[in-house]
């Protein structure tokens, strides 16, 4: 009995490692995500935020690619408040958390200079773009 019971709480440890829990929020749809190397001297830096989501549940360490994700999502729901149209990474997360500059930049800032190295394959119902990651 008591293999059975840590058999269920690993599976789903597992599980749970693999969930999405941040929603973007419909107004954030249009805030882009400007890769670290893009100049945004020309935009109008309106904050900066902090976001943080959990890296692991229990001694499993979550999906980095979902992690990163969810603090992107993050960022851009946050930015709603500063009225910003792009984050950027101040730097790499650690630990589940990380740091974005937002800044209102109109049509300042090229959609193609958003993504690095990627050509948007398809986008989803919602028009979000999807890349594929080689």
């Amino acid at each position: 009995m008591r293999k059975i019971a840590v058999f269920s709480v690993l599976l789903l440890s597992v599980t749970a490692t693999a969930c999405t829990w941040v929603k973007l929020e419909p107004q954030a749809r249009q805030i882009r995500v400007a890769a670290a190397d893009v100049d945004l001297s020309g935009c109008e830096r309106r904050g900066e935020v902090a976001v943080a989501v959990k890296d692991g549940v229990g001694p499993v360490s979550r999906n980095d690619l979902k992690v990163r994700d969810e603090l992107e999502t993050l960022a851009r729901n946050e930015a709603l408040g500063l009225q910003a149209d792009t984050v950027q990474a101040k730097g790499e997360p650690s630990r589940g958390q990380q740091r974005f500059l937002a800044y209102r930049c109109g049509g300042a800032v090229p959609a193609a200079a958003t993504r690095r190295d990627a050509e948007p394959v398809e986008q989803n119902e919602d028009g979000v773009e999807v890349f594929r990651i080689e």
